[in-house]
């Protein structure tokens, strides 16, 4: 329900276009292959060489991986 006392003060609504939430998926999903995948989502092999290459990256940033 709309709060009319707040839209009568000065109060506008935000519109979000639709690409700015398809642009916050996908960096969400980026953010979790990159932090979190171990073999949910990619082949054992693929998250394998993610885990590697990005294995340093992880632990600076304060995620485990072990």
């Amino acid at each position: 329900m709309i709060n009319n006392t707040a839209l009568a003060s000065g109060a506008t609504k935000v519109q979000v276009p639709v690409w700015a939430w398809a642009i916050a998926a996908i960096a969400l999903f980026a953010v979790y292959v990159l932090l979190q995948e171990n073999g949910t989502l990619l082949s054992a092999g693929a998250a394998t060489w993610l885990h590697e290459v990005t294995h340093d990256g992880r632990h600076a940033l304060g995620v485990p991986c072990h």
